[in-house]
């Protein structure tokens, strides 16, 4: 089983949407199977809570499926045992390699020429499903390029 970790500061807004699209795309592709995919925060802040209500809205408008879940932090553990880690923003890798480290240089950002604008703070929650779409299909694509699925 191959295995997908989205990453944001909280956990509440950009990795859940992202973790719910690329779950839609990956049962459209027939891949759900063979694919896991999971997002957690960087940040303790949002530990225990639900997706932000904007951001289920959004989803919801889209047609994306979702679950009630909770946030919870990245360990150490999870950047050994993931296959693919993405990440929203520049700010994401600093504090990930404070908290647990990523020697490696493993994770990397969802779109590589630019951040995912935060939506806690733009309030532009269109604009983050834009770029969340953008990302997961192109990454999801590679993926399927280089694993021969």
């Amino acid at each position: 089983m191959l295995r997908i970790l989205f990453l944001c500061h909280g956990n509440i807004c950009r990795s859940p949407m992202a973790e719910f699209v690329m779950r839609e795309l990956v049962r459209e592709a027939g891949l759900s199977d063979e694919i896991e995919i999971d997002s957690a925060a960087i940040s303790r802040e949002e530990i225990g809570n639900d997706m932000y209500p904007p951001a289920r809205k959004k989803l919801a408008q889209m047609h994306i499926p979702f679950e009630k879940r909770a946030a919870r932090q990245v360990t150490a553990r999870e950047m050994r045992e993931y296959d693919y880690i993405y990440l929203m923003d520049a700010s994401n890798r600093t504090l990930l390699r404070r908290l647990v480290g990523d020697p490696a240089g493993r994770a990397q950002p969802l779109l590589p020429d630019r951040d995912i604008a935060d939506p806690w703070y733009t309030g532009d929650f269109d604009e983050t499903y834009a770029d969340v779409l953008e990302g997961c299909t192109a990454r999801l694509r590679e993926i399927v390029r280089d694993r021969g699925l």
